[in-house]
């Protein structure tokens, strides 16, 4: 266990005096999703920043440094049957805990479990100013500052650096199930419309190619009776096949074509697009692959009341309104007020 605090501040003191701003990095496996890769700036390395701090199972709260490898979390947290319950996605080998909170992505399991900014309790923060402060706590009742906390949770370093982070954890159920529906993209939507409604233990909902697949989890009997009302049949990938969505690794988003995430209301119709299509969390997050101009396809998602990201071959997302754009503008120069942190990683002219 590192605490490489000091070492961080005085780097972003030196970087603030001389104007150049800082690429925060950790495992360096969410550098897709940035939007500013062309900018000149020095890296900040975070990865020596790395341990567990605490960790409480009959609480179920664990608090780590940034750095630490989700492997290491994971680990920790498998000795006694728990786990991270939004699932972060590794996209590569070397993924660190700050990056999973930063970026703001949960696996398929987020309709179900809650999002990255429901599990985050407390942060450490280290900002533009080399200032570091303790915003939220260890328990949900600990509301003070808590806002700041779930705020960094998707800022993609923006406001700062993550040095510690406290999180809610959960059990690992008794058992994992998954079952495989035969069914169209039309069915598909409208069975996952009513598997959802039902008091079932899923945690999963997925389509692909004609196939429609249910994870569920929880005790054994109530799993049974599950498979019960769903039908189908037994599922051979199982956890596999949710690992590699979850982590963007399936025969899906292979290849060098352009690829999308729409993030749409589950009862929205699937967009006027000509396009290869997975539908993940009941059918809320849709990827679709697409030789669409960028434009068509940022307008179909916001027409739907949703908004769409292109992480290949370059990044492009849904703009901001303009009072949601100064908004966040104005959050960024309280506390980045030289503009050192990751400019323009969300979007070039903001954050």
């Amino acid at each position: 266990m590192t605490d490489c605090a000091h070492e961080l501040a005085e780097q972003i003191r030196a970087a603030e005096t001389s104007g150049r701003p800082l690429r925060i990095r950790g495992g360096d496996t969410r550098s897709f999703l940035r939007c500013d890769a062309s900018c000149d700036t020095e890296v900040l390395d975070v990865r020596p920043h790395q341990g567990v701090i605490a960790f409480e199972p009959a609480e179920l709260v664990l608090t780590a440094r940034g750095g630490t490898p989700l492997e290491e979390i994971e680990s920790t947290l498998a000795e006694a049957r728990q786990c991270l319950p939004f699932d972060p996605p590794r996209f590569a080998p070397g993924s660190t805990l700050g990056g999973a909170v930063a970026s703001g992505l949960a696996g398929p399991s987020r309709p179900w479990h809650g999002s990255v900014r429901d599990a985050v309790l407390g942060v450490t923060l280290l900002d533009g100013r080399a200032a570091s402060g303790h915003f939220g706590g260890q328990v949900m009742k600990n509301v003070a500052g808590y806002d700041v906390a779930r705020l960094n949770a998707g800022a993609m370093g923006a406001l700062g650096v993550l040095l510690d982070i406290s999180l809610r954890v959960a059990p690992v159920p008794e058992q994992r199930m998954t079952r495989v529906l035969e069914v169209g993209l039309a069915e598909a939507r409208a069975r996952m419309t009513a598997l959802a409604r039902r008091p079932l233990p899923i945690t999963g909902l997925a389509w692909e190619a004609g196939r429609l697949r249910v994870r569920l989890a929880g005790s054994e009997v109530g799993v049974a009776a599950a498979v019960a009302a769903v039908g189908g049949d037994a599922c051979e990938e199982n956890d596999s096949y949710w690992n590699d969505l979850r982590d963007v690794t399936l025969a899906f988003f292979a290849g060098e074509g352009p690829l999308w995430r729409l993030s749409l209301p589950v009862t929205a119709p699937q967009p006027d697009l000509a396009a290869n299509w997975l539908l993940d969390w009941g059918g809320a997050q849709r990827w679709c692959r697409t030789d669409a101009p960028a434009e068509t396809v940022l307008t179909a998602a916001k027409a739907l009341g949703g908004h769409a990201m292109r992480q290949r071959p370059t990044p492009a997302r849904s703009p901001l309104p303009p009072a949601m754009a100064g908004l966040q503008a104005r959050i960024k120069a309280v506390f980045d007020p030289g503009g050192i942190l990751n400019p323009g990683v969300l979007y070039p002219d903001l954050l």
